[in-house]
C-alpha cells in the first residue's frame, strides 16, 4: 500500500538525517509521481503527502485539473521544460525545478507574469557533466541565477541535480557535496534554501550532504 509505503520512507529519511546529525523536520519529500494514476495521487495525499513531482508539462496539467479540489496540494515541474511549454507550465505548476539555461528563465518569468503567479523555482546543475543530460553547468551557474533574480515573477528556491547513476549509492556522494559547495559559493543557504537531490536509491547519502528535499518515485509508488 501507498500508505504504508510513504511511512517507510519517511522513517528512512528520518533514520539519515538522524545519521548526519540534523533534524528530519530540515528535509521535504517530494513524491515522484510522473506516469502515475490520479487514484495514486489521491491516495498518497490521504495519507498526508502534500508535494508531487511531474516530469511532463500536459500530464501535470492534467492532474492539476483532476485533482483541484484538493487546495493545499503542491505540484512541482521536475522533468525537462521545452520553451514551447513554459506557457502551459507557468499556468499549472506550483514551482518548477529544473531551470538550467537564462532563455527559460526569461520565458517563464514572462508567462507567469502574464498570468498574475510568483513561480518558485530551482536551478537545475549538471555536476556530473554528462552530454545525455540536461542542467546547467557549474560554470554557467551564475548566469542563470542572474537571470531568475532578474524576473519578478520567479521566486529563487535552490539548486537541483541529478548525479550519474552508480550501482552503488556511495558513489553519488561527491557530487551531492559538489552541488552543496556551489551553493556556498553563491550565497549559502541565505540565497538558495533547498539543495534538491537524492532519489529512491541514494536518497540517504544525499541527506548526508546536506539535502533539504528528496524526489522519490518507486519506493513509494512502485516500479513504473
Amino acid at each position: 500500500m501507498i500508505r504504508d509505503a510513504l511511512a517507510a520512507v519517511r522513517a528512512q529519511i528520518a533514520a539519515a538525517a538522524v545519521a548526519a546529525g540534523r533534524s528530519p523536520d530540515e528535509i521535504e519529500l517530494c513524491a515522484v509521481s510522473k506516469t502515475k494514476p490520479v487514484s495514486s495521487l489521491r491516495e498518497a495525499h490521504e495519507a498526508g503527502q502534500r508535494v508531487f513531482g511531474e516530469n511532463y508539462a500536459q500530464e501535470l496539467a492534467d492532474k492539476r485539473g483532476a485533482l483541484a479540489e484538493l487546495s493545499d496540494l503542491s505540484l512541482r515541474m521536475i522533468g525537462h521544460v521545452q520553451s514551447n511549454k513554459a506557457k502551459l507550465v507557468a499556468r499549472v505548476a506550483d514551482a518548477v525545478d529544473t531551470i538550467d539555461r537564462p532563455e527559460l528563465a526569461r520565458e517563464l518569468g514572462r508567462r507567469a507574469e502574464a498570468e498574475g503567479r510568483r513561480l518558485r523555482v530551482m536551478i537545475e546543475v549538471n555536476v556530473g557533466g554528462e552530454a545525455q543530460k540536461h542542467g546547467a553547468r557549474p560554470d554557467a551557474l551564475g548566469a542563470v541565477l542572474d537571470a531568475v533574480t532578474r524576473e519578478r515573477s520567479l521566486a529563487l528556491d535552490g539548486l537541483m541535480t541529478v548525479p550519474p547513476y552508480t550501482d552503488d549509492p556511495i558513489h553519488a556522494r561527491p557530487y551531492f557535496a559538489r552541488l552543496r559547495e556551489l551553493r556556498d559559493a553563491h550565497g549559502g543557504a541565505r540565497a538558495l534554501r533547498h539543495l534538491s537531490m537524492g532519489m529512491s536509491h541514494d536518497f540517504r547519502e544525499a541527506i548526508l550532504e546536506g539535502s533539504t528535499m528528496v524526489r522519490v518515485g518507486s519506493a513509494i509508488f512502485g516500479a513504473r
